[in-house]
């Protein structure tokens, strides 16, 4: 009896201890398997130094020099329009007459009075060496004379108004009024604007009041022509800040010879401050940004193959394709900035920039 039961002991042993090394076995192939994953496709950049233009970015508005709607001073009645909707007018050009027909009446009246007085002031002048009049009548013959030569001056000033006159050189937009219709003064006839140079209006917070001086470069950047950038330079600034939204208003100048800027674009300013001559730059698609910090992947060299290791690092200013790294990375070291989407920590790469997302290569 004691045999059999030691037998049946040794037997179940036997079987159960094949079974757990069965499964102990397809756990550690598994487990295998699961650590020897193939070897992520990356595209590197070398960290280097270079120099680094800082920017103050802002969003602006821009605004011609000149800019009005022409208007008559005078009422009247269109008689010839001299000019087209859109064309480019010189200073003191004539865009419209108005008729003057009753005014050039009234001058030819006036001119009349003029010779009278000045016929009768011209008699007793003489008269007045033989005392055949009195000095008085002298004094209002020349007073009438002064005021009807008054007269005229004003009657012909109101005839040349009849004449609207180009007040600065610059481009018309579209026509307001036709041929006969009757203009109130005031009343706008077409815009007129000169916008070159343009100027760019934008704001910056008034902690940046020290950085910025009358002179100083900017950038303005016009999204409405595909990104075009367009120089100038700070014209002026207001002496006050803004208390509402504590900002600074500047004005830059900027040329714009071929008028392809045009007054109220949406434009983006970048003031240019001092250039420091060594930073490290590093491509922005290369940094992951995330709440508890900005962080990249560095390859480094262990046991014969190539690893990405995470690290965490300290951004300061940004270009569009560029960010200043102030901490956290060397020159010479290699970063990932291709495939590092779905890269782990430790995890082995191979190299290869024909992955590059512009099809470009900017290290090795």
């Amino acid at each position: 009896m004691f045999v059999r039961l030691v037998l049946v002991v040794i037997i179940l042993t036997a079987a159960f201890g094949g079974i757990f090394g069965w499964k102990y076995y397809q756990q550690q192939q598994a487990a295998a398997q699961q650590q020897a994953p193939p070897p992520a496709t990356v595209a590197v950049h070398t960290v280097g130094r270079a120099p680094w233009h800082p920017e103050l970015k802002a969003i602006g508005t821009l605004v011609s020099a000149n800019g009005i709607d022409v208007t008559a001073e005078l009422a009247g009645v269109v008689r010839d329009i001299a000019f087209q909707s859109g064309e480019v007018v010189e200073k003191g050009e004539v865009l419209l007459t108005q008729d003057d027909s009753v005014e050039r009446a009234e001058l030819e009246g006036l001119l009349a009075e003029q010779r009278l007085a000045r016929i009768r002031y011209q008699r007793v002048s003489r008269l007045v060496t033989d005392q055949s009049v009195s000095e008085a009548d002298v004094d209002e013959a020349k007073a009438e004379l002064d005021n009807t030569t008054a007269q005229v001056a004003v009657k012909r000033a109101q005839i040349a108004k009849k004449q609207v006159r180009a007040p600065f050189s610059g481009r018309l937009g579209i026509r307001l009024v036709d041929v006969g219709q009757f203009l109130e003064p005031g009343v706008a006839i077409v815009p007129l604007e000169d916008d070159d140079p343009i100027y760019a209006d934008f704001a910056l917070p008034e902690r940046h009041l020290g950085r910025v001086a009358v002179g100083q470069e900017v950038t303005v950047t016009a999204q409405a022509l595909g990104g075009e950038a367009f120089g100038g330079r700070i014209s002026a600034i207001n002496p006050g800040v803004d208390v509402a939204t504590r900002t600074l208003r500047l004005r830059a100048t900027v040329g714009n010879p071929r008028g392809r800027l045009r007054s109220g674009m949406f434009v983006q300013t970048a003031v240019l401050l001092e250039q420091r001559p060594d930073v490290v730059t590093i491509p922005r698609g290369a940094v992951s940004y995330a709440p508890y910090g900005d962080s990249v992947f560095v390859v480094e060299e262990q046991d014969g193959g190539l690893t990405a290791e995470r690290r965490q690092i300290t951004t300061g200013a940004v270009r569009p394709k560029e960010v200043e790294v102030v901490e956290g990375l060397e020159s010479g070291e290699r970063i990932v900035v291709a495939g590092h989407v779905k890269l782990r920590n430790g995890q082995a790469v191979k190299i290869d920039n024909e992955v590059m997302p512009d099809g470009g290569s900017l290290g090795k």
